[in-house]
């Protein structure tokens, strides 16, 4: 293949697989009750919350399908571009996007690592884990948005690995 046809030909990306699978995290971070019944604060804040907090669970849904490796490294990948141009539309400097890009991916990390240790201990230590890690309305009632990010990571447990890559999650 010659450098002009490389330079000007077609390229398929290999994230397009997961794109879908991305849109569909947010759509799910975006909905009401996260915000209206459980507490999260319809906030910048609170709403980056809501969406790491479902994209770790899709994340660590995926770690079990051992298939699902490189297309979870495809859909982080696409959550870094997502919030690079977040952060350079909310007016950050090219100087200061890799210092919050890296602050940001350490956050997911920890919620992943969180998230990981607290699912199988019930329902208290899981709401213990999104009190420190969500930014929450005061009086938001932990143990019902503990249920709700269970009954979420149930249902992707119950979702086969293709669904999951369709973006095919029921809500």
């Amino acid at each position: 293949m010659s450098l002009l046809s490389r330079l000007v030909g077609k390229h398929t990306d290999p994230r397009a697989e997961v794109r879908p699978l991305w849109h569909r995290v947010v759509e799910i971070a975006r909905e009401k009750p996260w915000y209206a019944s459980f507490g999260v604060a319809d906030t910048v804040a609170g709403r980056f919350d809501a969406v790491t907090l479902v994209l770790a669970l899709v994340m660590l849904r995926m770690e079990r399908g051992g298939a699902l490796i490189t297309p979870s490294v495809h859909l982080t990948e696409l959550f870094v571009d997502d919030m690079d141009g977040q952060l350079r539309q909310s007016g950050v400097g090219d100087l200061v996007v890799g210092k919050r890009m890296g602050k940001l991916m350490s956050v997911l990390g920890g919620r992943l690592g969180a998230l990981r240790e607290a699912l199988p201990m019930g329902d208290e230590a899981l709401a213990e884990v999104l009190g420190r890690n969500m930014t929450l309305n005061d009086g938001a009632d932990r143990i019902a948005l503990a249920a709700h990010v269970r009954a979420l990571a149930e249902q992707l447990d119950a979702v086969s690995d293709q669904d999951l890559l369709n973006a095919s999650i029921a809500r």
